[in-house]
């Protein structure tokens, strides 16, 4: 665990670079401290040249940082000057230097001798002492001082500028990062086509296999490694689309041996051999309906060529034993990968018995006895089905680490149950940032959550996951934000209680862009993830629909948010806009040497997301005009290609108007043409548009329309909360019912030209001169809307329909207006009040929390997609009975009486518990609380990976919902009561009758006080 002297200190930094009081935290003032650089000159970097390789390595980066800063590079010696300030790099044990002032009694070790990865610094004898527990230990305390002196771990691979200074003093008082909460802490680089994929080798050169160009060298790895550390991770899953990290270069396990990082292989690649290693050597054997080869295959063992432990299982030992032996033979440390899953990555073809697996990993066992040791780390995950193994039984050795998984997109699927022994080995997480699979892809930009990362995290360590983590990242490069928050957390989950998140949030800014804008930077990129955590960019182009006998229909050229209820699509694209145009205005004013790190770490995403909506909004209310046959649509088909260049002209910044084109070909990454069947065939639904492997270059789809006019002027009539036109369409439009309390938009009459000749409308209103249509109309080229308001104080009491009657080009059609003015006693003045057919409320906004003992619920920010998320507090707590547990209330004035429905807008959470499902509980009043299953309820299985899983992932929400009966309209009170931890409640709303389909469910209510 980290001291409390790292924890103190790491807090104070984190404060510091909250109050954007100093551009770089740590440093002693000019004249005081340990003079790094002073009057030009730099002390000496001494490191024993019998110190180990990751040591030595280091620091030489330190000099080379130090140079970035003042421009002034320090000497490295074997050998300390007898004059000059020397600054000494060295692991206990392995630097003699470092190990005299310990048995001179100079150096006190205590706390970090014997530990893992344990740094400590300190100046001794006028010299600043750099020293550690182990190799990683030191390195990440030179590190730190990197980071202390303004260089940041992304300053190569985002192009983040070093401070600049002249003078460099540190600190000389004892200063130790502390041990690290979770042993092994790292990445996998993962579905890296066609990005990194296509730039890595350009850049760096060809893979060395032959026939396989597009490996990734040891060049390329030595800047992920050195990252990596940079971010004090030490764990790694090399890239596997098409790559095999032994083959690919020889250099490359050197390489990781020289930078001390700890290499594995990600969980479908067992004994440390990636997948590719096989597939590119072997041709598997084809057989029929009965297991008869029909078409003989081969590999370099003399086996039929299938990956299957069954048919082939000589071969895949014979391979596996390769594997280990290249790990004995090149001495590189490793964590070894056990088990087994299907050729790309997928179930194992042998079926699933528990008795296979049993056997396989046994196998793996001997062959890692007789060819290295047992004690070598092993890990064992368990992704998709192989939880299912775990399920049923199956334990692996006590010293292998377990590891459970998120289900891709950020839910954890299962924790260890506490009320069974602890497995000795401990157990890991695989969490995902980058996803490629059912559902959809998610591989373009971030859309981490910090405080949907922190949540789960935070359930981890307090389930005692805290042995090895490692996150997909894809491309690395896009998710360096939720990379590094991920890694710091797994450092010292202590110093990021949920309180600190946007402290953490203004620190990363103020670590890569200066103090001076971090707090504006910081709230930038914090809407950015509250407002892309909604939904996946990839999936702006699917509506999924629940039809009433259960069954779940995708409809891949529709917008999920409504175009005609709340003006949903309308709020959350402007919302997107503004949000862009605070990043240009930061943009604007950040100094030039900024601009590129901030383009590659903020504005490329928040504005080609922001230009994604507008292009969405475009295309699909040009879909919807042309099917109203407005004239308008023909425009908006033209803004919905502007909009395709402009995602192109950004993508084209990022590949060639930055860094002096670095990174060209890296921003290649389809995001708009997902689900186009007739292009790329039936995988389509979910995979990135591509063909033969290949990914394709975006096209607009679904493709917009352009209508043919006739010269005639004609009427069109279109009104809020309806896709209908008129005339035309049955029966007379209706507005959504207006009330003095609603929260909705105001109500509009659309009235369009179905023509090419401009015409003039007009409005009349009979006998209602309190209801008010602004503008009462005009001319009318293409359209023109009307805005219909109440004048309250002369509305009548009671419920009124009043006829609004819409003229032009020889036609009318009439509108009725639903008036609802309902008198209310003040004694009912409480709480939300119902308005349009619903009462709508923030689960964050309660009336009352009331704790039951030490369990209650806690507000986690932002943590849903409209507001703040309630969750159960310890995570651990017990399980309840339903009416006995701690409870949130809803203080409600409803007009309508009778039956309601109470819709809960839950985060899609697995059911990490041991039993059949979470469960929370809902009452209306003093009635019994109603006890809800999610995991029943929506049918979702992060097993099988069905519909109803694909539908609430890609939603981002449970919705679930209970039926209550109304005794009376009056004040009524709403109860959500805690069954189980890990239910987050995001939002609440009742149904009395007039709720209208929409993604995100209505605007909030209006709510009085008390």
């Amino acid at each position: 665990m980290p001291s409390e002297v790292h924890r103190r200190a790491f807090l104070q930094l984190l404060a510091l670079a909250g109050a954007g009081s100093v551009a770089l935290p740590g440093l002693a003032e000019a004249g005081t401290g340990f003079p790094l650089v002073s009057r030009g000159k730099a002390a000496t970097i001494v490191v024993s040249p019998g110190d180990l390789p990751g040591v030595r390595r280091v620091a030489g980066d330190l000099a080379a940082d130090v140079e970035r800063v003042t421009g002034v590079r320090p000497a490295v010696s074997g050998v300390a000057p007898v004059h000059g300030p020397v600054v000494l790099v060295g692991t206990l044990g392995h630097s003699p230097l470092v190990d005299s002032l310990v048995s001179a009694g100079k150096l006190d070790v205590t706390g970090v001798a014997g530990k893992w990865e344990t740094s400590l610094s300190q100046v001794v004898d006028g010299r600043l002492v750099l020293t550690g527990s182990d190799q990683r230990g030191v390195i990440y305390g030179v590190y730190e001082v990197s980071r202390r002196i303004g260089v940041s771990p992304w300053y190569w691979w985002a192009d983040v500028p070093p401070a600049r200074a002249s003078e460099l003093h540190l600190p000389g008082e004892r200063f130790s990062l502390g041990t690290p909460h979770v042993k092994y802490r790292g990445f996998f680089i993962n579905d890296e086509n066609p990005a990194l994929g296509t730039w890595a080798p350009a850049y760096f050169g060809p893979g060395l296999a032959p026939g396989f160009p597009n490996g990734f060298n040891h060049e390329f790895f030595a800047k992920v490694f050195e990252t990596m550390l940079r971010l004090r991770a030490n764990y790694l899953w090399p890239a596997v689309w098409g790559r095999a990290f032994a083959e690919d270069d020889p250099l490359n396990h050197a390489t990781a041996k020289e930078y001390g990082v700890v290499m594995g292989t990600s969980h479908e690649a067992p004994m440390m051999r990636g997948i590719e290693e096989w597939n590119r050597h072997a041709v598997p054997a084809v057989r029929d309906a009965a297991g008869t080869i029909t078409t003989p295959g081969h590999d370099p063992y003399g086996g039929t060529g299938e990956w299957s432990f069954r048919r082939n299982g000589e071969a895949i030992k014979a391979y596996w034993t390769d594997g280990i032996r290249r790990m004995a033979r090149e001495d590189f440390e490793g964590v070894v990968t056990l088990g087994m899953r299907g050729n790309g990555d997928v179930s194992l073809p042998d079926g699933d018995g528990i008795e296979l697996m049993r056997e396989i990993i046994a196998t793996e066992r001997d062959i890692l006895a007789r060819e290295l040791s047992t004690d070598v780390p092993q890990v064992w995950t368990l992704y998709k089905e192989v939880q299912r193994y775990w399920a049923q039984g199956l334990r692996p050795p006590d010293d292998v680490i377990v590891v459970f998984t998120d289900d891709n997109w950020g839910n954890i699927r299962k924790h260890p149950d506490l009320s069974l022994p602890r497995h000795p080995g401990g157990y890991g997480l695989y969490y995902h940032f980058d996803y490629v699979g059912g559902g959809r892809n998610y591989k373009w930009v971030d859309t981490a959550l910090i405080a949907n990362t922190w949540e789960q995290l935070h359930q981890a360590v307090s389930y005692g996951n805290d042995r090895l983590w490692v996150a997909n990242v894809g491309d690395l490069k896009g998710n360096e934000l939720p990379l590094q928050f991920f890694l710091d957390y797994a450092w010292d989950p202590s110093a990021l209680p949920v309180e600190r998140l946007s402290t953490w949030e203004r620190q990363f800014a103020a670590t890569n862009f200066g103090p001076a804008l971090a707090s504006d930077i910081a709230g930038v990129l914090h809407d950015y993830g509250r407002l892309q955590s909604r939904r996946k960019p990839e999936l702006l182009n699917r509506r999924i629909t629940l039809q009433p006998d259960g069954t779940i229909v995708y409809d891949d050229q529709a917008t999920p948010f409504s175009l005609v209820n709340y003006r949903e699509l309308d709020r959350v694209t402007d919302e997107w806009q503004a949000l862009a145009a605070r990043s240009a205005r930061i943009s604007a004013r950040l100094p030039a040497a900024y601009r590129d790190a901030f383009y590659e770490l903020v504005a490329y995403e928040v504005t080609a997301s922001a230009n994604l909506y507008a292009l969405r909004r475009a295309e699909f209310t040009n879909l919807l005009y042309a099917a109203q046959g407005r004239a308008s649509a023909n425009g908006l088909a033209a803004v919905t290609e502007a909009r395709f260049a402009d995602d192109l002209a950004l993508a084209e910044k990022y590949n060639t108007g930055i860094a002096g084109g670095k990174w060209k070909g890296f921003q290649t990454q389809p995001h708009i043409d997902y689900g186009d069947v007739a292009r790329y065939g039936p995988n389509a639904p979910w995979q990135q548009p591509e063909l033969n492997n290949v990914a394709l270059p975006d096209i607009i789809f679904p493709a917009v329309r352009r209508i043919s006019l006739p010269a005639a002027a004609t009427l069109g009539v279109a009104v809020d909360g309806s896709s209908e036109a008129w005339p035309g369409a049955a029966g007379r439009p209706v507005l959504p019912e207006f009330s003095p309390y609603q929260s909705a938009p105001a109500q509009y009459i659309d009235v369009f030209n179905r023509g090419r000749t401009p015409f003039r409308c007009r409005v009349s209103v009979a006998g209602a001169p309190w209801v008010l249509v602004e503008p009462r109309g005009g001319r009318v080229e293409e359209e023109l809307r009307m805005t219909v308001r109440i004048d309250w104080s002369r509305a009548p009491k009671g419920v009124t329909t009043v006829p609004i009657t819409v003229s032009g080009a020889g036609e009318s059609v009439v509108v009725d207006a639903v008036v609802a003015h309902r008198p209310v006693p003040s004694s009912w003045r409480r709480g939300f009040v119902e308005a349009g057919g619903y009462v709508s409320m923030e689960a964050s906004h309660c009336s009352a929390n009331v704790s039951a003992g030490p369990v209650s619920w806690r507000l986690i920010p932002d943590l849903g997609r409209t507001g703040a998320g309630m969750t159960p507090f310890p995570v651990t707590a017990a399980s309840r009975t339903a009416g006995d547990g701690p409870r949130l209330e809803y203080r409600m004035t409803l007009f309508t009486a009778g039956p309601v429905t109470v819709w809960a807008y839950l985060s899609p959470r697995s059911n990490v518990l041991p039993g059949d499902g979470l469960r929370y509980a809902v009452s209306l009043d003093d009635a019994a609380p109603q006890v809800v299953n999610i995991t029943k309820a929506t049918g979702a299985d992060d097993m099988t990976m069905n519909r109803q899983w694909e539908r609430t992932t890609s939603d981002n929400v449970n919705l679930t919902s209970t039926r209550h009966v109304v005794a009376a309209p009056g004040p009524h009170v709403l109860k959500v009561w805690m069954v189980d931890p890990a239910v987050v409640v995001q939002k609440l709303v009742v149904d009395t009758g007039g709720l209208r389909p929409s993604y995100l469910g209505p605007p909030e209510s209006l709510r009085w006080p008390g």
